[in-house]
């Protein structure tokens, strides 16, 4: 996977170089062409995963990801990044979103913006590919649901699931730890093995990354 540390920062080499996504900052290689995106782990909860230690994530140039959740694009466009030779179908349910989606996909052509609701998976079947990886970043109670089932009709065999589980989304009054082990329940009950579990800490408060295969 290619991402790289620049000063301190996490980065990844600009598909489009001179053009921003958001307010990052974009590095310049001394002696070269090549152009870095700074990636704000307070605005994406990937690059926090990242920082605080995730390893197993399996994310080539040729990956074709399945990105539910995708908001304006600011993690998209960093996988967009990664996945220069891939395919990165962003399902977002916010037509004020879709509209900086689409205006993103015109200047990243692997990015598919689908403007659908995530937990209605079967309305896009026709539109979605097997994917090498399903990425759920959807604050709501049945976040995982709707995780495994995406996954369940997307995913390849040999793919990886990751999923960013927000506390608060699930129940207020229960303690994150027990929440995250609940979940954590759900994802084994249904077939899947935890590869790694990553606290977002400080970049994000009660929240948690499970990034999971399918076990066999």
């Amino acid at each position: 996977m290619e991402i790289f540390l620049k000063d301190q920062d996490i980065v990844t080499r600009n598909l489009r170089p001179g053009i921003k996504v958001y307010d990052e900052k974009l590095i310049q290689e001394e002696g070269s062409e090549i152009e870095y995106r700074s990636w704000n782990p307070r605005r994406s909860k990937l690059a926090a995963a990242l920082l605080n230690g995730l390893e197993s994530l399996k994310l080539e140039n040729d990956s074709k990801v399945l990105y539910l959740g995708a908001s304006t694009g600011t993690t998209v466009s960093h996988i967009s990044d990664i996945a220069y030779d891939g395919l990165i179908y962003a399902v977002e349910f916010s037509p004020v979103s879709m509209k900086k989606l689409i205006r993103l996909s015109k200047q990243r052509p692997n990015i598919a913006p689908l403007l659908e609701d995530a937990t209605k998976p079967k309305n896009y079947l026709n539109k979605v590919e097997k994917v090498d990886l399903v990425y759920c970043d959807v604050a709501q109670e049945k976040q995982s649901e709707l995780f495994m089932n995406n996954m369940k009709l997307f995913l390849k065999e040999d793919g990886q699931g990751l999923i960013t589980i927000k506390a608060r989304s699930i129940d207020v009054v229960q303690k994150p730890k027990k929440i995250f082990k609940e979940e954590e329940k759900k994802l084994k009950a249904n077939g899947y093995s935890i590869l790694e579990k990553i606290k977002l800490e400080p970049y994000e408060k009660d929240h948690i990354a499970f990034l999971v295969e399918k076990s066999f």
